[in-house]
């Protein structure tokens, strides 16, 4: 895999546009409805249909917890969302959580969702799991 980093990891289900745009560099910030676990490093991406593949990774550079509109604020310019999806997804949230990415690589070749969860079921919004070893 080639990572370096020694926390916990996720898989996190993305749209495709948002999967590949983090996987271009284009997009650094994830908008979340919760933040990720302190030590998690690593967010092994999944992109949801029609791709359904688990298509590359990212190490956490950073988060970010404050309401919908002190994120929007921050991040408009790198979170790769026009503002009315924005505000559609957060809906009535009072919170939010922007994960910084850092070092996007993508996969070689994508791989289903069962080589990081055992059930091949991908999480609706993202799962703990394992180191894996994918290349």
């Amino acid at each position: 895999m080639g990572t370096s980093t020694t926390g916990r990891h996720v898989v996190m289900s993305v749209h495709p546009q948002f999967a590949e745009a983090i996987m271009d560099g284009r997009k650094k910030v994830e908008f979340r409805k919760r933040r990720l676990a302190d030590d998690v490093t690593v967010v092994w991406v999944y992109a949801t249909a029609p791709v359904r593949r688990v298509i590359g990774y990212f190490e956490v550079d950073s988060m970010h917890t404050a309401n919908p509109a002190d994120l929007w604020t921050r991040f408009a310019d790198v979170g790769c969302i026009d503002r009315a999806d924005f505000d559609r997804y957060y809906g009535d949230s009072h919170t939010g959580a922007g994960i910084g990415i850092r070092n996007a690589v993508r996969l070689a070749s994508p791989a289903p969702i069962g080589d990081l969860l055992p059930s091949g079921v991908p999480p609706q919004s993202y799962a703990y799991v394992g180191a894996p070893a994918l290349a």
